[in-house]
């Protein structure tokens, strides 16, 4: 099929995108710098490690840093399997229980008409303001007045209120029709019925991006693990990865330091690379520039 003007966004390759790839291709070369070099770092030996000037990639890739690790994690009092589990619990958790109630909130929010609702929606989204150590003291002493140190809840409680993804499944849901919902009540559908069967199948991407964004929350979480635990074998994965370059020889760290940077960077990017077009639907849905 021929193109009549370059001006059209045609659906195939067309010589009028080369002037986009010119400039598309060496930015996203230059964005996948870090990444790669993630990966090169953690198969250097020592000897590439410390080298003056620093090298980018690896010559002589090695898997002894990785050995290293798994030696020290055999020979220590917890095993990492323990901080693995604490992680994928604390994780799951945290993720689900979000998801669910921002989804909830967010119906409520958009389809719900009560007095205080627009009050209610303004200060979730002050909150997107706040960064995390600007809290740190609110949520160490309402952790303290519970009674919840030193246990699951002390790492899952402080974690699930997450006004952004509230935000963005707010926005998401206000593009469904008013009628839909009104069609389901003349059928008799309940409110959590129509929440089940018809907010939340609508609205995948969000949930989708709002779990992304709970998952990177708590999986590279070291607060919780830092101010509200004092058993080493409640601890998670992030925080045992933090400190294996202190807490062993200085050289020899440096190289289990970079493969636990690996290991803590990988989860994200494949969640990331399964559901990176529903990020960008939920993105243009929500009104986020």
């Amino acid at each position: 099929m021929a193109f009549k003007s370059s001006g059209v966004n045609p659906k195939r390759f067309h010589r009028s995108q080369l002037k986009f790839y010119v400039f598309l291709i060496p930015f996203a070369i230059f964005m996948l710098l870090p990444i790669v070099f993630i990966f090169n770092h953690a198969f250097k030996p020592l000897d590439e490690l410390y080298a003056f000037p620093p090298r980018f990639f690896v010559i002589k890739p090695t898997v002894e840093n990785f050995e290293n690790l798994f030696d020290l994690a055999n020979t220590s009092g917890i095993p990492l399997s323990r901080y693995i589990f604490n992680s994928l619990l604390v994780t799951g958790a945290v993720v689900f229980l979000s998801v669910f109630i921002s989804t909830l909130a967010g119906y409520v929010l958009s389809k719900k008409q009560f007095r205080g609702k627009n009050a209610i929606f303004e200060i979730n989204n002050a909150a997107l303001m706040f960064v995390p150590i600007a809290v740190m003291i609110p949520r160490y002493l309402t952790v303290s007045i519970l009674g919840i140190e030193d246990t699951y809840f002390a790492h899952i409680f402080p974690l699930i209120a997450m006004p952004v993804g509230l935000f963005l499944i707010k926005q998401f849901i206000d593009q469904i029709p008013d009628t839909l919902i009104e069609a389901a009540v003349i059928d008799g559908a309940s409110n959590f019925k129509i929440y089940w069967k018809i907010i939340l199948p609508l609205i995948r991407p969000a949930v989708a991006t709002a779990a992304i964004l709970a998952f990177q929350l708590v999986w590279n979480d070291l607060e919780t693990s830092t101010l509200f635990t004092t058993s080493e074998n409640m601890r998670t994965l992030a925080f045992y990865m933090s400190t294996l370059a202190i807490e062993t020889n200085v050289v020899v760290g440096q190289g289990m330091a970079a493969v636990a940077a690996l290991i803590m960077f990988v989860p994200n990017l494949l969640l990331f690379i399964i559901l990176q077009s529903k990020v960008m639907n939920t993105m243009s849905h929500s009104g986020l520039k």
